[in-house]
């Protein structure tokens, strides 16, 4: 097997990673990489920061073991290689009657890398996180050698592979429950809302199946909080919806397009095209769940330098007051871009490292300038004395002392991912960067 020297981003283009990577299109040759040269797997590089890349060692690209292995219809169980794209899994299959039943914000996410981020999507409320869906997982060691893990037969080994960003091995193959969908069509209510207390209230009384808000992180004083709340539940007999030719960003972007004025007029737009009243609008399933997919290379609207995004999840008695002091010093520090997202986490954290727990999530993009590092280190100071957590799969700068406060199942995944891999192959960037193993590595 060839390996190529490379360099390589996660999506936020900040981090960057130069290295040997290789591209196995068989089982036997990804077994025969891991036998003699053991490394992390990476995906689509979809996760923002530096977890999924490694300075200096190897890497090994998963998306050419993307087969789908089996499906039952009559129970909607998948199995598939760790490489197939969760877009690619919806176009197969929803036509079929079933989708996954948690999916993240792109569909460009592998298999493999929503069960090692154990992703959330706009239905974590009522359906839990992607791990909660997984019925088992062929993990490939350091040997080369593969074994089967189960939420009943091994249960500390699959819930420290479940949202353990690739520490125990290499996922090769997962079988994950899908669920029914009557059509190919969201239904989707839009509300125009005023400011926060309002719109936590909307969060907490929405008896949709899916629910997501855009918030419009530049507002201050009586704007702060405004946004637009999304509610949506798939159209039982809705006729097709002709789908889109997505658009491409094909160079970087001037820094001048995310300056402070144009983003808040922007904003101001963008609020404005949804009536006092609010409408109802009916979307494709892949533009409701997957709608930035429609521009390739998105990222690229930050420019050369990138961005970060910064992503917690704030428990619901602290969440109110925080978030205040949060998108107060958001909107005084002039950084943020249009992309903010609110939504309402529930109970289903199916992994000791998952980022999911009750309360509210704040998703906040902000372009790499010289303002946005310490702009964030105070954004996390407020999550861990709000007694929440940073989001690992969005994270490039978090600190290592925070990760164990955020995190009370850390000194147990540290014990079961040192015996899975005891001499530390499968480190990243950022398990380096967080101490994420322990003293031991």
């Amino acid at each position: 097997m060839r390996w190529n020297e490379a360099e390589y981003t996660g999506w936020g283009r900040v981090r960057r990673a130069s290295g040997r990577r290789a591209r196995p299109e068989k089982v036997t040759s990804l077994k025969a990489i891991l036998k003699d040269a053991p490394s992390p797997a990476i995906g689509n590089l979809r996760s923002y920061g530096d977890q999924a890349l490694n300075t200096g060692g190897g890497a090994i690209d998963m998306t050419r073991l993307d087969r789908l292995i089996a499906f039952d219809p009559e129970t909607g169980v998948l199995a598939a290689e760790a490489g197939i794209t969760i877009g690619e899994i919806v176009r197969v299959f929803a036509p079929r009657g079933w989708i996954p039943t948690v999916m993240p914000g792109t569909g460009f996410a592998t298999l493999g890398g929503a069960i090692a981020n154990d992703v959330h999507g706009k239905n974590h409320h009522v359906s839990g996180s992607f791990g909660s869906h997984v019925l088992s997982i062929e993990l490939v060691g350091a040997s080369g050698r593969s074994r089967k893990l189960t939420r009943g037969g091994t249960p500390d080994l699959f819930r420290s592979t479940v949202g353990g960003m690739g520490q125990t091995g290499v996922i090769l193959s997962a079988a994950i429950q899908m669920q029914r969908c009557a059509s190919e069509i969201m239904q989707v209510r839009e509300s125009r809302v005023e400011g926060l207390a309002e719109f936590l209230t909307l969060l907490d009384q929405s008896s949709a199946d899916h629910v997501v808000g855009w918030i419009d992180a530049t507002a201050t004083g009586a704007g702060l909080g405004r946004g637009i709340l999304e509610q949506a539940e798939i159209k039982a007999g809705a006729e097709p919806i002709g789908k889109r030719r997505p658009k491409s960003v094909p160079v970087n972007a001037p820094r001048f397009l995310l300056s402070p004025p144009i983003v808040r007029l922007f904003n101001r737009f963008y609020l404005r095209r949804v009536p006092v009243a609010g409408r109802h609008i009916e979307r494709r399933l892949e533009d409701f769940f997957f709608p930035l997919d429609r521009i390739h290379h998105w990222n690229r609207l930050y420019g050369k330098p990138g961005f970060h995004q910064f992503q917690c999840v704030l428990p619901e008695d602290t969440a109110p007051d925080t978030l205040v002091r949060m998108l107060t010093r958001i909107g005084d520090a002039g950084v943020a871009s249009p992309l903010a997202v609110l939504k309402r986490l529930g109970e289903g954290q199916a992994g000791l490292m998952s980022f999911t727990m009750p309360g509210y999530t704040l998703a906040v993009d902000f372009p790499n300038r010289a303002g946005t590092a310490p702009l964030i280190a105070e954004l996390e100071a407020m999550t861990e004395s709000a007694g929440g957590r940073i989001y690992l799969a969005k994270d490039a700068l978090m600190s290592a002392g925070s990760l164990g406060r955020m995190y009370p199942d850390l000194p147990d995944f540290q014990r079961i991912v040192q015996k899975a891999d005891p001499d530390g192959r499968f480190l990243t960037d950022m398990a380096r960067r967080l101490n994420l193993r322990g003293e031991t590595t």
